[in-house]
């Protein structure tokens, strides 16, 4: 049984990245307003209805991976010890992140993203799902956090590392001559709160695997 659930849940995994890869493919060679979810469900030999099993509009297919993204960062947040200060949990999760997700994004990659930044779906996603789990995080920090105020302390520190992650990935997009990792270590120890110290440059405050 658990193997044939498994199997499963490897097709559904695959189909949902056929169609988000279908989706960011249509939109960079035609431009988004001209994409149908009609046309992203041909191109990834499926139907319109199975579109809607996984999708609910084009703009969440291509958002699909970095919703996908976003999930691992809460997972790595999560896997980090209890003690272990708020900043340097979410800084070595962001580490962690920026190695897995971006280490060996190919220059095609870079240039879809430089092409579908800033449409107006596009940026409604990404703001849901940034608040989304900036209200997660806040939640982990706030467990992790004493005295006063720690709940809105800790919505203030999610709220500014996820700036901080969001715009040290836009500026890596811009200026992709460097690896993403030196930028957002660049970027966190700017915005690191006061008396906070930086993660170890070696990564080790990253988590287990």
């Amino acid at each position: 049984m658990e193997e044939t659930t498994g199997l499963r849940e490897r097709k559904k995994a695959a189909t949902r990245l056929a169609l988000h890869e279908a989706a960011l493919r249509l939109a960079t060679e035609h431009g988004l307003d001209r994409v149908t979810v009609e046309a992203v469900a041909d191109a990834a030999n499926v139907s319109r209805r199975t579109f809607s099993n996984y999708f609910s509009s084009k703009e969440e297919a291509i958002f699909h991976g970095d919703a996908v993204r976003l999930g691992r960062l809460l997972e790595l947040v999560r896997r980090q010890p209890a003690d272990a200060p708020p900043w340097a949990v979410l800084s070595g999760a962001a580490e962690r992140l920026a190695v897995e997700a971006y280490g060996n994004a190919p220059p095609s990659w870079l240039v879809r993203r430089r092409q579908l930044r800033g449409h107006p779906g596009l940026v409604a996603h990404q703001i849901a799902a940034y608040t989304t789990i900036e209200r997660e995080l806040a939640d982990d920090i706030a467990h992790r956090s004493t005295g006063p105020e720690r709940a809105l302390r800790s919505r203030v520190l999610a709220a500014t590392f996820l700036t901080t992650l969001r715009v040290a990935i836009q500026h890596w997009i811009d200026h992709p001559e460097g690896p993403l990792l030196d930028i957002l270590r660049t970027a966190l120890a700017e915005a690191a709160p006061a008396g906070t110290s930086a993660p170890p440059a070696n990564g080790s405050g990253s988590g287990t695997g």
